[in-house]
């Protein structure tokens, strides 16, 4: 998203760059304050986070 890699985003979003992947490839579901970190880290909504998920 934005054009940042995996791993930028999960560094700035203080999260391992295996979790984040795990997330995005749906193997795991991210907790609500992950995807409240993730949403901050891109500088979107989480509401607009979890709706792009879902298209």
């Amino acid at each position: 998203h934005r054009g940042m890699t995996i791993s930028a985003l999960a560094e700035k979003a203080g999260l391992s760059q295996s979790y984040l992947s795990q997330i995005e490839s749906g193997k795991r579901e991210g907790r609500v304050s992950v995807l409240q970190r993730l949403a901050r880290s891109l500088s979107v909504d989480l509401e607009d986070l979890v709706a792009g998920e879902q298209k």
